[in-house]
């Protein structure tokens, strides 16, 4: 097989609904309104560092626990400015919540939804609308927490982060083959065809061994040299290469 096929294969075969399970994905298709898939996709993402077992657990905790299974009704009532401290997963803890649900209050006070606070920055319109939209998200974070910034919520330096768990949101809600991504956005927001792959030590690891990446740095010229490669096999939809190269990686199958 051509390496194009070979992608293919991988890609089609890992691209799912068996893949749900285990993945964090799961969380923001639990729900039913755009809201509540937003907020379920930008924080399940934002915990998507380490086993997959260990991240849907502790999602599992925020968003049924914490969140009451109702996770647009607990960023606008306010309720997480009384949480108690703890641990919700790895490094990221109670005040890290409380600093990224007050963000989320703002924007989801003045534009309603995620989608319609990327329309209103016109994300679509930039070279890499994923990058702007965590621009965007970056400062309505800080201005809604008196200018301070949060690495454990959102990237501080957009030029050299892959923005790996950024990418994964936008992949879920952007992308929209019915199987496993939600593809609740519309072309409005942002198109298929803009996404950046969401470049982890896995994806990154199985581009090298395919021969499609050859930086040794998993950065953003790394994310972006990668999603332009496979954009050349697939331009409408680069980032379904993702289930390939990321399932292929984390299953330590051989390619």
């Amino acid at each position: 097989m051509t390496l194009k096929e070979t992608l293919d294969f991988h890609a089609e075969r890992i691209n799912t609904p068996e893949f749900i399970a285990a993945d964090p994905v799961q969380f923001p298709r639990s729900f039913s309104t755009l809201p509540d898939i937003e907020i379920a996709a930008i924080l399940a993402a934002t915990l998507a560092w380490g086993r997959r077992d260990m991240i849907c657990r502790d999602c599992t905790r925020l968003l049924s626990d914490v969140m009451h299974g109702r996770p647009h009704d607990f960023v606008m009532s306010g309720e997480y400015e009384s949480l108690a401290d703890f641990n919700i997963h790895r490094t990221f803890f109670s005040a890290n919540l409380r600093y990224y649900l007050r963000g989320l209050h703002a924007i989801y006070k003045r534009y309603g939804t995620l989608a319609d606070f990327a329309r209103h920055h016109d994300i679509k319109s930039d070279c890499r609308p994923g990058f702007a939209f965590a621009g965007h998200l970056a400062d309505a974070l800080a201005d809604a927490n008196d200018g301070a910034r949060d690495s454990r919520c959102l990237p501080v330096n957009l030029n050299t982060t892959p923005l790996k768990r950024i990418n994964m949101a936008l992949r879920w809600l952007v992308r929209r083959d019915g199987i496993v991504d939600l593809g609740v956005w519309d072309d409005t927001v942002m198109k298929p065809s803009q996404l950046v792959i969401p470049l982890d030590v896995h994806v990154g690891r199985t581009s090298r061994i395919f021969g499609l990446l050859t930086r040794a740095s998993n950065d953003r010229r790394a994310a972006e040299m990668l999603t332009d490669t496979l954009a050349t096999f697939r331009p409408e939809d680069p980032v379904i290469y993702d289930f390939a190269l990321f399932g292929l990686g984390v299953s330590g199958e051989k390619p």
